[in-house]
């Protein structure tokens, strides 16, 4: 299979993963639902009279309220993303501008492969960056594909990687620009804050009710039968969306790493530079980093056995699609 053919393929199945996130947001809602009715049947044992059912406007204030919540958290965070762009991605992660007239000579060979791979992607150079206290061998791209983007590396990279690997991860990068992947990881954060904000209010609604517990027996019950409920679906649900997104960021990798060989004409670079994190580490040791571990060319975080977890597929899958048989080739003495 060709590159072309490996990347229509991993669209493909990112778009049926895709509808399987917004399923699990669907699933979400009408769990809230369910709990609603469970609260209002509760308290009519308290009533004095028939047993009523629970009034349509209140499912659809409920439906409506928690897909508002969802949709204000998303919205919430993709304007705070989208306002800030790939330049407060790498500032948020410490990340140094290269400036050409102060560039060493392995930056200026980066400024270099990037311009050329601008050409080679049709899109205009964007910024580049270097996370200079990360020995670990990793890259990000950041921004949007009509607006001032971003690629920020790590000084691992940059000094342990020859031309044609750097070539290879650099190309890699730019296929997530070219191919609109920061816009989808930007529904992937909005959502991810959505379903966050579901389980934070019932921790707070828990903690309320707690303390309401001493004056207002029934009220404070509701409270906490309402916080349990929002606590658990929300905490649910955010660990699905997560293992979701995961599986996403997965496939995307795949159309990336075809992608860079659409760019270079080399696989055997990309091949060498994924090669080069088997035998070493990519961890990226920062406070922001498992919130944009997605971004990354490689696996920024330790998970141990955690792969369900894992945004990227495993390195020695990723080199046997790109190079069948791919021979390890000796580290510099820098490494």
């Amino acid at each position: 299979m060709g590159f072309f053919e490996r990347q229509e393929g991993a669209r493909r199945r990112s778009s049926a993963l895709l509808l399987l996130f917004l399923l699990a947001m669907m699933v979400v809602v009408a769990a809230l639902d369910v709990a609603a009715m469970v609260i209002w049947y509760f308290f009519q044992l308290f009533i004095d009279r028939p047993l009523q059912h629970m009034p349509r406007w209140l499912h659809y204030a409920v439906i409506g309220t928690a897909s508002g919540t969802i949709l204000f958290g998303s919205v919430r965070k993709s304007f705070q993303v989208h306002r800030g762009g790939g330049m407060a991605i790498a500032r948020m992660l410490g990340a140094r501008q290269v400036i050409p007239v102060k560039a060493s000579p392995d930056e200026h060979r980066l400024l270099n492969i990037v311009h050329e791979m601008s050409i080679a992607a049709g899109v205009a150079p964007p910024i580049v960056f270097v996370m200079d206290q990360h020995g670990g061998i990793n890259a990000f791209a950041a921004g949007f594909a009509r607006q001032l983007c971003v690629i920020v590396v790590t000084r691992g990279a940059l000094e342990r990687l020859g031309r044609d690997e750097m070539q290879g991860v650099i190309g890699h990068e730019f296929s997530h620009i070219v191919n609109g992947d920061m816009e989808f990881n930007l529904q992937l954060i909005g959502v991810l804050a959505g379903l966050s904000f579901i389980g934070a209010a019932g921790e707070y609604l828990l903690k309320v009710g707690g303390q309401a517990a001493h004056t207002e027996f029934r009220i404070a019950a509701a409270m906490v039968m309402a916080g349990g409920f929002l606590f658990s679906i929300g905490y649910a649900g955010l660990v699905a969306a997560q293992l979701i997104k995961a599986k996403i960021a997965r496939e995307r990798e795949y159309g990336a790493d075809a992608a860079s060989t659409q760019f270079t004409r080399n696989p055997e670079g990309l091949a060498a530079a994924l090669d080069h994190v088997r035998r070493s580490h990519s961890t990226v040791l920062h406070a922001h980093a498992e919130e944009v571990s997605h971004l990354f060319f490689a696996e920024a975080i330790f998970l141990d056995d955690e792969r369900l977890l894992a945004t990227h597929p495993p390195l020695d899958e990723r080199i046997e699609r790109l190079v069948p048989g791919f021979r390890r080739r000796a580290l510099p003495a820098s490494a």
